[in-house]
């Protein structure tokens, strides 16, 4: 196996783990105020990872040279998630969930001036199509209820949000060093986010109220500690610095395919035919962009 199809099916398992993160945040969705609970994910994923660089010598020996670049990744990571929580208090989900669709062209454009990387028309098109897609996953098929999109407060934080998100999948290219551990690179993210979300639970006053993650939800924080934090940061990292940010980000257009597919195979829910339409040409726009160079 090539390390660029190793690449592309760790990227594919951290999309069907993220698909999954939006279940088990459902359920603990209204329990506690988001931003403590992705300070609970990092604290918890951190001492999860910790004992493996500090028995290891040669990990431990690297955390302070990898900590100021993990600072940065860490920051545009946590941005992102500061951004779409503040967003949602004047937004809708189905707002954030259309205009999360313009990752991948945002990444795109972005690695033009930050990786040199080339852009051409066709892929534009493609960047295109696949927003279409999404979007028609996103609003059901629902003409009049995309044609009813408007901008408000919100979105326009959000729109910040996700400029943020392509940063941090470019920046964990772009700061990777030859001899690098990959292991250290996400442990120094991960205290890099505890430090901007405890930054921002100070500032903002938000009360932690971990006790209230009680019975059942405790399941669903489990997962979201490991599947959704632990592991997808490190398959992420992984698939960015050996296939690029703007292949990585081209997954994104497949998140509605992953979601699909937990919900039936989870819980028995069958799709329409216009998300199933939206499916497929989201879902061919991410085999053309990645079969793009």
């Amino acid at each position: 196996m090539t390390k660029n199809i190793k690449a592309h099916l760790l990227v594919l398992l951290a999309t069907f783990l993220i698909a999954g993160s939006f279940i088990a945040s459902q359920k603990l969705s209204g329990v506690i105020d988001p931003i403590s609970l992705t300070l609970c994910r990092f604290v918890f994923a951190s001492l999860i990872l910790a004992p493996f660089i500090v028995f290891n010598k040669k990990y431990r020996t690297k955390v302070l040279t990898t900590l100021p670049r993990g600072m940065i990744i860490g920051l545009f990571y946590s941005l992102y998630f500061i951004g779409l929580f503040k967003a949602l208090e004047s937004t809708t989900s189905l707002n954030t969930g259309t205009l999360f669709t313009l990752v991948p062209l945002l990444t795109a454009i972005l690695s033009i001036f930050f990786l040199k990387q080339k852009f051409y028309l066709v892929q534009l098109i493609t960047y295109i199509i696949g927003i279409l897609g999404t979007c028609i996953v996103v609003f059901k098929g629902d003409l009049e209820l995309f044609l009813n999109f408007q901008l408000n407060q919100g979105d326009i934080i959000f729109l910040f949000a996700i400029i943020f998100m392509s940063l941090y999948s470019i920046s964990t290219k772009l700061l990777h060093r030859k001899g690098d551990e990959l292991i250290v690179l996400v442990f120094t993210t991960l205290l890099s986010g505890i430090f901007w979300m405890f930054l921002s639970i100070v500032i903002m006053e938000i009360p932690l109220e971990w006790e209230k993650l009680t019975g059942s939800l405790i399941y669903s924080m489990v997962y979201l500690i490991i599947g959704a934090t632990l592991i997808t940061v490190y398959l992420y990292q992984q698939a960015a610095i050996n296939l690029g940010p703007k292949k990585v980000m081209a997954y994104v257009y497949l998140n509605p395919v992953a979601i699909a597919f937990l919900l039936f195979l989870l819980e028995g829910k069958v799709i329409g035919i216009w998300v199933t339409m939206g499916i497929l040409i989201s879902s061919f726009a991410t085999i053309i962009l990645l079969s793009k160079e």
